[in-house]
């Protein structure tokens, strides 16, 4: 979210209000993984990405106009003086690209960026989802009743479109902050604009209800000022037009402290699941644990009490803050909120370059970000990382939430697959410096600034003086230019160029030799250097002609690259050779390679889910009744991937005897106040389906995901002694398309009677079937059709 809306609280760590934690509230440890409130559905159970979708340019025509989002005036180009972002996308998978006021990146091209107006730039990301196990987008939704609101509207059906694409789900998150009409603007806005997406393939259900957040109630922030009153009739409204209704709570909601209003705890029980927000709470992997004893713990205890999903914010850290550490900060979160037995994830966020805290593709390395912009890219700390490198942390922690993963500790996603790509660029821009010493206001960064005009000068005194880069992984290392301001007159420095991988022991790389820099050629200076890895370039000063101190203005460093052998062949041949309620086998085509292949993956989406040396593999851990798209990719002794195989998809079997119809997708012949049809597959024995009254006849389906082996029902109603005894007249009806049904029980009087727990069995000749529905035709109780549960059995 933008900066002024949500990064806040940075104070709260893991101070004052952990250590004010009773001793009672750190003692409620739960033994076990908590189990779920509501069954797997399309946030339960998977993986949700917070997306902003935000960013339009000139040109794009987004009706906000101007670079909304890249800019701070939004109306001149984006530039290191002019911005709101502190990452830098990797940019090579975007057709179309708009150019900035950035200076070029370090390899020299232009510094472009996408809008998300574009429906390419949507589709791209929701590609990324699926090859790497983002299951479900929360797609924000700020105050819609001004200037923004018309692109917000249209950005919603690009995200429909990609989500339907790509097989993702998606949902509606609203955020209050400064909507303070929200009561009953938010209302309006559902009814009129966002309800209508709900009738999308791709919108996210959760027991058969449409999902819908609403981030921001109970924070105290004067931005979000509002009483527990409001905010409570809102949950309620929503959950009578029959949704599932998520909170993005404050970190300290439970308590009501720091960043929670106190008097809120109604509101928050009111949630059908509780999200609190995490970011900039915590820097390091040890304030993640602190969180975990003293917040997280006693948190999923409220929640499993009370029958709510708690689906906790999990982060990769802030890049421009240098809190990620190459990876290990956004495992620990995870492993800590899957050991603790979370229903579900939400990661903030998927594309929100503005706070740093994005795993969408992110600049690798200073060659593909602006010169001298001081943004950091993906290998801050020295260690070489892919673009899509948390994108995989994700898929990986997406499989142990599932537990298609062991639970581990240990971050199984190695930060570099492969070969780390060729820099290309001037390593050196933007990189950390040191020196000897300084004089004056002349610092040794400037000599990696974007500004020739600005320069490092040693303190006077005895020779030698050094300067130092540390490029932030090793490289190969060929080539170095110098630069003094060019106005300067000639001098000639006498340097001896040095390297080293670890920054402690130093090795010569070419020995003392003079530079002369001359006005007549720019002042610069080119030296070709002895191929050599290093990671640390140290320039020793030992004289200079002009002046008694050493002196740079740039310093560039350039490394070669190499030509990789070819990849082998992509596999061919890929086919299902048997399946079972948990598991899908394999078989496949041999590749060839010109250095031998070494082994295979195979991916499900994007993410690698077994690794052998053989053309077959079993995947287990899978959930019963599920549809999986597998591909397989060789590798070779190289390091080098293959193209992937031809993919194919396999639906794993139902357990024996399994109820059918738990949590999938429901629709009815019509319902009465918030008595709709997801009632029927929520689990819970007390909400009910009750139709339009004395309209008979009336009905309400299920669609189970997939044509299945159909031979019994158990309908239910509430198990309460309030409700009397009643018979209703039914029918139970099949179809394998939705359109055309056939009769599978026919109409009969069907009695439920409380001192039989208000259920009855139907058992019918089995029959193939995807949708099951239920016709009542009468009802001696209540003139309308009532069932609370509806229950699908093989046999």
């Amino acid at each position: 979210m933008a900066v002024s809306r949500r990064r806040f609280v940075t104070s709260v760590m893991a101070g004052s209000a952990l250590a004010a934690a009773s001793s009672t509230e750190l003692l409620t440890t739960l033994a076990s993984p908590a189990s779920a409130a509501s069954p797997p559905g399309d946030v339960v159970g998977k993986v949700t990405v917070g997306y902003q979708g935000w960013f339009s340019v000139p040109g794009d025509s987004a009706p906000i106009g101007g670079w909304w989002h890249w800019s701070r005036d939004r109306f001149q180009p984006p530039s290191p003086a002019n911005t709101t972002i502190v990452s830098w996308p990797d940019m090579r998978e975007y057709t179309r690209t708009y150019p900035t006021a950035y200076p070029n990146l370090g390899n020299g091209q232009p510094a472009t960026l996408f809008s998300s107006y574009d429906q390419q730039t949507v589709d791209t990301h929701f590609r990324w989802m699926q090859e790497y196990g983002c299951d479900t987008a929360a797609l924000q939704r700020f105050n819609p009743m001004g200037d923004e609101g018309p692109t917000r509207d249209a950005m919603t059906q690009k995200v429909r479109s990609s989500a339907e694409r790509y097989g993702r789900k998606f949902y509606i998150m609203y955020d209050v902050t400064d909507w303070l009409t929200f009561q009953s603007d938010i209302k309006t806005d559902w009814t009129t604009k966002m309800s209508a997406h709900v009738a999308s393939s791709a919108y996210a259900r959760q027991n058969g209800k449409p999902v819908v957040c609403i981030w921001g109630f109970g924070f105290s922030e004067p931005s979000r000022p509002f009483t527990p009153g409001p905010c409570l009739e809102v949950i309620n409204w929503f959950k009578a037009q029959g949704c599932y209704v998520i909170g993005g709570v404050p970190t300290w909601w439970r308590q009501g402290i720091e960043d929670s209003r106190p008097g809120f705890l109604d509101v928050y029980h009111a949630f059908n699941a509780i999200s609190p927000w995490m970011v900039y709470r915590a820097r390091t992997v040890e304030e993640l644990d602190s969180y975990y004893n003293n917040v997280n713990v006693g948190d999923m205890a409220d929640c499993a009490a009370r029958g709510i999903d708690y689906l906790p914010c999990v982060m990769p850290g802030d890049l421009a803050g240098g809190h990620r550490r190459h990876g290990d900060f956004y495992w620990r979160h995870i492993y800590n909120m899957v050991r603790l037995g979370s229903q579900g994830l939400y990661v903030s966020m998927y594309d929100e370059y503005n706070e740093g805290n994005q795993i969408a593709k992110t600049s690798e390395t200073q060659a593909t970000t602006p010169a001298g912009a001081n943004i950091r890219a993906l290998d801050e700390d020295g260690v070489a990382c892919s673009s899509d490198y948390y994108l995989r942390i994700t898929a990986d922690g997406g499989r142990m939430l599932k537990g298609q993963l062991a639970l581990t500790a240990v971050r199984p996603t190695p930060p570099m697959i492969g070969t780390p790509p060729p820099t290309g660029g001037n390593l050196a821009a933007g990189r950390p410096t040191s020196a000897s010493s300084q004089g004056g206001g002349f610092p040794a960064s400037n000599a990696v600034d974007s500004n020739v005009g600005s320069y490092w000068e040693s303190s006077g005194g005895a020779f030698p003086h050094w300067w130092q880069v540390d490029l932030g992984a090793s490289h190969q290392v060929n080539r170095l230019v110098l630069r003094l301001p060019g106005g300067w007159g000639a001098r000639t420095q006498t340097i001896t160029v040095q390297g080293s991988v670890d920054g402690g022991s130093f090795a010569t790389i070419t020995p003392a030799a003079g530079f002369a820099f001359d006005p007549a050629t720019g002042n610069t200076v080119t030296r070709t250097l002895p191929t050599t890895t290093a990671r640390y370039v140290r320039l020793s000063i030992g004289a200079n002609t002009g002046w008694p101190a050493a002196q740079l203005a740039q310093v560039e460093v350039y490394a070669g690259t190499t030509s990789p052998d070819n990849p082998p062949t992509a596999p061919s041949g890929l086919t299902v050779t048997g399946k079972m309620s948990t598991s899908v086998s394999l078989a496949w085509t041999a590749s060839t390679d010109d250095t031998g292949v070494t082994g295979y993956q195979v991916r499900q989406g994007g993410t690698v889910v077994a690794t052998v040396t053989g053309t077959t593999a079993t995947v287990s851990g899978l959930n019963p009744s599920t549809a999986y798209t597998f591909t397989v990719t060789a590798r070779d002794a190289a390091g080098n991937t293959s193209g992937a195989s031809n993919t194919v998809t396999a639906t794993t079997d139902a357990p024996t005897n399994a109820d059918l119809a738990r949590g999938r997708p429901t629709s009815e012949s019509s319902h009465v106040q918030s008595y709709a049809s997801g009632n029927v597959v929520d689990g819970d024995p007390n909400s009910y389906w009750e139709s339009a009254n004395s309209a008979f006849p009336q009905w309400v389906q299920v669609d189970l995901g997939a044509t299945r082996t159909v031979g019994r029902v158990v309908l239910k109603l509430p198990p309460a002694t309030a409700w009397a005894s009643r018979t209703q007249t039914l029918a139970v009806h099949g179809s394998t398309d939705g359109g055309s049904f056939g009769t599978l029980a026919g109409s009969v009087g069907r009695t439920f009677n409380p001192a039989t727990g208000n259920q009855v069995s139907i058992t019918f000749t089995a029959a193939q079937t995807r949708y099951v529905r239920i016709t009542v035709t009468g009802n001696t109780g209540w003139p309308a059709g009532q069932l609370s549960t509806l229950e699908v059995y093989q046999s």
